[in-house]
């Protein structure tokens, strides 16, 4: 995660945002006279959203719990995909 000045960031905006595209880097943005600001792939925030939607009732998150236990475990099975 990098942290860099408003200056910064826009200097080099195309590389900066080339990069937290690139490498799903995060970046903040400080700012001097306003609050910092937060740059992410929108796969990122996507796949963040997701996340949270997954995890906000108990039993999803139990149930999620329970299936990476039994992965931990070895409490599995593995399939080949089927493909069109």
């Amino acid at each position: 995660m990098d942290v860099l000045n408003f200056t910064d960031f826009r200097q080099n905006l195309a590389k900066n945002l080339d990069k937290v595209n690139d490498n799903a880097e995060i970046v903040i943005v400080s700012r001097s006279k306003g609050k910092n600001v937060v740059v992410m792939s929108l796969e990122e925030y996507n796949s963040l959203l997701e996340t949270m939607h997954l995890i906000k009732s108990e039993p999803n998150r139990k149930r999620l719990q329970q299936a990476i236990d039994e992965m931990n475990k070895g409490e599995f099975q593995q399939h080949k995909l089927i493909e069109d």
